[in-house]
Formats: C-alpha cells, structure tokens, sequence
C-alpha cells in the first residue's frame, strides 16, 4: 500500500479512510468501483470513438438515408445520447445494488 494513501499528502495527518483501508470490505469495495468504472467508460469511450471515426472515414456510410431526411449518422447520433443515458441508468442500478450496500456496511 502506499504510503501516501494511509498517511494524507503531508505525510503526519491520516487520511479520511486510513482506518479502514486494510478492511476486506473496503478493498472489495475499492476493486468493484474501479472495475465498473472502467467497464462504463471502456464502453462510452469505445461508442464515441466509432462514431467520431465513422464520422471522419466513412462520410458515404453515415450520409446513407435510413427513412426520409433521416441519415445513418443522425440516428447513430441519437443512439449515441440514448446509450450515455443508458450507461448511466445501469451505473446507478449496479451501484445501488452492489456497491451502496458494501458502504453501508463500512459506515
């Protein structure tokens, strides 16, 4: 563990977890936030990045009528704000189901 997250930045002054940072709990709970997170943002960043390269490479593609006025890239654009949406909802659901109660047990 490192030091400076037992100890504070002034290296005298503990932490405001420094207590239970041993704790089994803690670090079960430590290890599940990191990996949701970077789960969450693996999949956002990934989406955004297809569409942003479709966007600059396949011009053809994205500019193909779907119905109407409507253009593969206005609907993948939608898509894009529905799955940020949808991210966040399973975000929330995961952590009120797994996470929310592992903090209330260190509380």
């Amino acid at each position: 563990m490192w030091d400076s997250e037992v100890t504070g930045r002034r290296g005298s002054e503990p932490a405001p977890y420094a207590s239970i940072a041993g704790y089994e709990r803690f670090q079960l709970l430590k290890g599940r936030v990191r990996r949701a997170a970077l789960l969450v943002g693996t999949v956002f960043l990934g989406w955004y990045f297809v569409y942003v390269g479709l966007s600059a490479f396949a011009r053809d593609f994205m500019a193909r009528p779907v119905f109407g006025h409507v253009n593969v890239a206005l609907l993948l654009g939608v898509l894009q704000v529905l799955s940020t949406f949808t991210l966040a909802w399973a975000y929330v659901a995961y952590a009120r189901r797994r996470l929310d109660p592992l903090a209330g047990e260190l509380r």
